[in-house]
């Protein structure tokens, strides 16, 4: 869920300096529409990694917009007085009312993190927390607050970098103490704990933004545009029965788009023909034995196969299932839902694919049709597929507590090879049922799917289900890829 924060994410001076004014106007703009429409109150968390500069993100909020109208609030250890009551007391009069902004910095979602780091709260504590938090924020939804939730994040090694660059300062010396290396030296736990407690409550109504904190002015644009566009966006939705804001042309999502998971990766790496067959030989071999230990009796192995189209998914299947006794494996294809399946919840169509334990399910494209076709085609509403991250995240967490292996694949490959493959299929005779003019016009919303995409992986790649990232311009490196993948992760788990 780290993965894009952890990047190296940059903005220029030149691109601050033309940006910023008129990003400020824009955002003052907006808080004035709010506050004179008065139809919902806007509640900001910031919450995240200590050095990734969410002090600073809040003042610059409060300096570039009017803070008559922003409340900001802080939360120290509880008092006596707040101890007496229950845990949300303190939060509850601190929330803002409609037509304002609230910053709550240290808020609900900090001791919880913190007392399960440091062992004072058992994960079913926590988990039972979470609960209440998410009801909690459901009912200021329901009431109509727009929820913002921002997590400032860095890399244990960026964080170590922005606690000395802090040190050495005379004049940001004193934000770092004892406490703060204390704290860092837990940081692998801090992370996984964060990584648990945001999929636990990234929901379509209070989804988390991850920001990235190692540049500031990146970050501050981030934030900024995010809010703007959020609050814009609202307040389309909340005038449509007459009344007019003063800037209906302001944008509606953030302008800053996060495409680095994919095009980070290098599209060149190949392999030779020999090498191929070479490997192909031995990690097939690998994985017969290993679904044929006594081991995996107890457990399941469930394999999805996402990427773009013609990446070369089918391809990559045949070789993880030739190896496999037939009676013992069953692939899935997804296509459009029928009418039975319409007529249920949008996962009911996979839980009937999940297979009993010494089995193996592969799902040809599956539940991330929802935040991906679904999304970009318009077929479900923005709150539908942001609210089916946690639903997929939910569901597959179950399946690794349960005992299954779950393994994810994204065949990536670029605009040229995807084009190059398409026109050899039109021209191929046993190849032209593959092309369709679907395939066709999905490809002109290339830059939509790579958003769509980038979002997917960056939500529900998690600890306990990672996204595993196929370099697939070169269909030998990337079966190989496939397949040593799924050997290792089954082997670890049947170990483990």
């Amino acid at each position: 869920m780290f993965e894009s924060a952890e990047l190296e994410h940059k903005v220029d001076k030149a691109t601050w300096s033309k940006e910023v004014p008129k990003l400020r106007a824009d955002l003052l703009d907006a808080q004035f529409d709010l506050g004179e429409l008065k139809k919902f109150p806007v509640i900001i968390l910031i919450n995240g990694v200590d050095g990734a500069g969410k002090g600073e993100t809040v003042n610059l909020l409060n300096a570039w917009m009017d803070p008559r109208h922003i409340q900001t609030h802080a939360f120290p250890p509880p008092s006596d007085e707040e101890r007496e009551r229950p845990f949300m007391w303190r939060f509850w009069r601190t929330l803002p009312p409609r037509g304002n902004i609230g910053i709550l910095f240290g808020n609900w979602y900090t001791d919880p993190i913190l007392e399960r780091v440091t062992k004072l709260r058992k994960i079913a504590e926590l988990d039972g927390r979470l609960d209440e938090i998410n009801r909690f924020e459901e009912m200021l939804a329901q009431e109509g607050a727009l929820i913002l939730k921002f997590w400032f994040h860095l890399s244990k090694e960026q964080q170590a970098r922005r606690l000395k660059s802090l040190e050495k300062n005379a004049e940001t010396r004193w934000r770092v103490t004892k406490s703060e290396w204390l704290e860092y030296k837990q940081y692998d736990r801090f992370r996984l704990v964060s990584e648990h407690v945001l999929r636990q409550t990234s929901t379509g109504h209070a989804p988390w933004i991850v920001v990235a904190g190692a540049d500031e002015r990146y970050r501050s644009l981030t934030v900024a545009k995010t809010l703007h566009g959020a609050i814009r966006k609202r307040i389309a939705i909340e005038t449509e029965r007459g009344w007019r804001p003063r800037n209906t042309a302001a944008p509606l999502t953030p302008a800053i788009d996060n495409r680095d998971i994919i095009n980070s990766l290098d599209m060149s790496l190949k392999i030779g023909k020999k090498r191929f067959e070479s490997d192909l030989e031995k990690y097939q071999g690998r994985l017969a034995l290993l679904t044929r230990r006594p081991e995996f009796k107890q457990r399941s192995l469930i394999v999805v196969f996402e990427g773009n189209d013609a990446a070369g998914k089918g391809g990559s299947i045949r070789r993880v299932t030739g190896p496999l006794d037939a009676r013992h494996f069953q692939v899935t294809p997804i296509a459009a839902p029928t009418e039975e399946e319409r007529a249920q919840p949008y996962m009911w169509r996979f839980w009937r694919h999940i297979p009993r334990n010494g089995r193996v399910a592969i799902f040809d494209r599956s539940w991330y049709g929802r935040v991906l076709v679904e999304r970009v085609e318009g077929f479900c509403q923005e709150s539908d597929w942001m609210r089916a991250y946690a639903e997929i995240n939910d569901f597959e967490d179950q399946l690794v507590r349960f005992g299954a292996v779950v393994v994810k694949f994204w065949l990536a490959i670029t605009p040229e090879e995807q084009l190059r493959r398409f026109k050899e299929r039109e021209k191929t005779r046993f190849k032209r049922f593959k092309i369709t003019d679907d395939d066709w016009r999905n490809r002109k919303k290339w830059d939509d799917y790579e958003r769509a995409i980038c979002d997917m992986i960056d939500r529900s790649s998690t600890e306990t289900a990672p996204w595993t990232l196929v370099q697939a311009n070169d269909k030998y490196y990337a079966r190989i890829k496939v397949l040593k993948t799924l050997c290792d992760s089954l082997d670890a788990a049947l170990k483990g």
